[in-house]
């Protein structure tokens, strides 16, 4: 999330939240793709490639173009809603945490806002998004029983019931609350810094600050996407049986498996999150204020 300055309406937050999200999850999805199939356990002997590209490339040659983009659609959806709920409540949740005489928000208080961010918006839009995603990726490499999101979606719900939508629950919190927390932390740092030495904020500059955020963000709370992503596999699993399972495969080496991967896309989706809302709320502005 930007350092925004509060002027923003509600509705004008969670429109260009939405569709910078959605804008950065279809521009990105392959690099989402190979990791989580990195991350998720493997049925063979065969040992998969680490290298982002040559999962995408074996993945096309085998499975043809349209398996880089299995689950899609339902990512697309989860990111509008939760980059959309993200904005939204950060503009308002920064205001409990503001300094009640001035008004300002120390780097702490950023990440703690971040925090609170990152476990409603985990809540409401990312957990069961996220599982029915995982579970499409784990599905077209198994036993294919998935025939799009909403098929995924009601066999997962008639055979789990409700909570079967939020397997991973834990680890997805995790994740989300650690990595809002860090990468807004992260981007306000940076925008503060280059306001205190009167460097101009532009597209380049909101690019770039959100790039490195997202590499920040993704070394901090790669285990817990490693641990949410095990427990959101076509089969679903429990929080301590995904850690467990992590550890007895591959160490503790294991939970930054697919950081290659994951960092293709957190750098890019990161400069294209902060520059797209940006780019959608200067346009929206006139028109609400």
């Amino acid at each position: 999330m930007p350092a925004q300055d509060g002027n923003s309406p509600p509705l004008v937050s969670f429109i260009a939240g939405g569709v910078g999200g959605g804008v950065e999850a279809m521009a990105t999805y392959p690099f989402e793709f190979a990791k989580t199939r990195v991350q998720l356990r493997n049925q063979s002997n065969t040992p998969s490639p680490k290298n982002p590209f040559l999962v995408v490339s074996q993945v096309f040659r085998n499975e043809g173009y349209r398996a880089l983009y299995k689950g899609c659609s339902t990512l697309v959806v989860g990111s509008i809603a939760k980059d959309g709920v993200r904005f939204l409540s950060f503009d308002a949740i920064k205001k409990s945490f503001a300094d009640p005489e001035t008004g300002a928000m120390s780097p702490l208080r950023n990440l703690l806002a971040g925090m609170c961010t990152g476990v409603i918006a985990s809540t409401f839009a990312v957990t069961p998004t996220e599982r029915i995603k995982t579970a499409l990726i784990d599905d077209a490499r198994t036993a294919k029983r998935f025939k799009s999101s909403l098929h995924a979606l009601r066999l997962i719900y008639q055979e789990y019931g409700l909570l079967g939508m939020y397997h991973g629950y834990a680890g997805t919190t995790l994740k989300q609350a650690g990595a809002t927390a860090f990468r807004m932390g992260t981007y306000n740092i940076l925008k503060d810094y280059e306001k205190s030495r009167d460097i101009s904020q532009s597209t380049f500059t909101n690019f770039a600050n959100g790039a490195v955020a997202g590499i920040v963000t993704t070394y901090a709370t790669q285990p817990f996407d490693t641990v949410k992503t095990r427990s959101q596999s076509a089969k679903g699993a429990s929080t301590i049986d995904a850690f467990r399972s992590i550890i007895a495969d591959e160490g503790i080496r294991g939970f930054w498996r697919g950081t290659t991967m994951r960092l293709g896309r957190t750098i890019l989706s990161g400069g294209i999150l902060f520059t797209v809302y940006e780019q959608v709320a200067a346009i929206l502005n006139p028109l609400f204020i």
